[in-house]
Formats: structure tokens, sequence, C-alpha cells
């Protein structure tokens, strides 16, 4: 009994080995997020009277092509790099009154492509003061090919709107907007 115990143990360890494999190998092409040349900015009414805007200083993510021809997005933003072009401002947004970036660190974004159709949208989802919800961004493909160093780069650019009240970021409700305008400028460069 101990032997075919064994035996199926070591089955059970194969096969999932093999799954990770066969996971792993599914990938073609992995693109790191060139920082340098990436961006995540944001806009938000303030009081009636003009758009506030901001960035996120801080990213890094990957872009995986895969067999079947989606590309798998994954971006991660550090959250107390939030940028106003103003310290004091910036230091209220990284409190629990908004981004909370002591307790939750990382904002994510994820999303997948199908490289095989022409596409204006793709669904996504933001992760944010540890919830995560659905979005829809609109989709503009940038150039695709060798950089004058003979890198193979990509480039994309998306937008959504997400509610700031769907994460519980809820404070001064009335005064700032609810409505938060997201821009991703994503270059990425082929490992």
């Amino acid at each position: 009994m101990l032997h075919i115990r064994k035996l199926f143990t070591g089955a059970v360890l194969a096969m999932s080995t093999l799954s990770t494999v066969a996971l792993a190998t599914n990938v073609v092409k992995t693109f790191a997020v060139d920082a340098n040349h990436s961006s995540v900015n944001f806009s938000v009414n303030h009081m009636g009277y003009t758009e506030m805007r901001g960035r996120f200083n801080k990213l890094q993510g990957n872009v995986d092509v895969t067999k079947s021809g989606t590309a798998n997005i994954n971006i991660e933003i550090e959250a107390a790099s939030v940028d106003t072009n103003h310290e004091k401002r910036d230091t209220h947004l990284r409190s629990p009154d908004f981004f909370n970036a002591k307790q939750f660190p990382i904002i994510t974004l994820k999303s997948n492509l199908n490289l095989n159709k022409a596409t204006k949208t793709i669904a996504g989802e933001v992760s944010m003061l540890g919830k995560t919800r659905k979005v829809e961004f609109a989709l503009e493909k940038g150039k695709e090919g060798k950089d004058p160093w003979g890198l193979h780069r990509i480039g994309y650019t998306a937008q959504t709107t997400i509610k700031r009240s769907d994460f519980g970021m809820n404070f001064m409700q009335g005064g700032i907007g609810d409505d938060i305008i997201v821009q991703v400028h994503i270059e990425a460069v082929q490992q």
C-alpha cells in the first residue's frame, strides 16, 4: 500500500510540474516595462474649478505574449510615488484619507489583449486599497519594432475612468471629484 501511495504522489508531482512547464512555455515573448519611458497619470476635478493632475513616479511590470496570440499585461505601481508637484498635497495623498500607501503600497493594473484582433477597448482590473474592480480601457497600440540600439520594443496607451469611492476612497467627496481619469503609457522591451 505504501508503494502505491508513493507512486501516486510521484505521479501527482510530475503532473503538477508538467502543467507548470506547459504554462511557462505558452509564453513566447516577455517584454519588461521600461519605467524610464512609461508613466501612469491621473486627473480629478478639484471643486469644480479645474482638473488636478498627477502621476506615479515608480512602476514596473511586464507584457507576456503567448502562443495563442494574447498579451497579458501586468503593471505594479508604488502608491507612495504619487506626485502632483506639491509636497504637502502628496503627503496627504499617501495618507489613509487617500492611497494609504503604508498599508497598501502597491496598485496593480492587469489586462489581457488579443493580438489577433483589431480592438479599441480591452477589459482589465485595477487593484487598490485592498479592492479589485473590473474596468474597460480604451486602447491605442503604439509602434512595435527595433529601437536605434537594436532592442525590440512595443508601446501601448490605455485610458480608463474609475470611481475612487469604489475603492473606499471617500475623503472630501463633493469637493474632489469621484471620477478619476487614469492614463497608462507603456513602453516595454523584449527580454
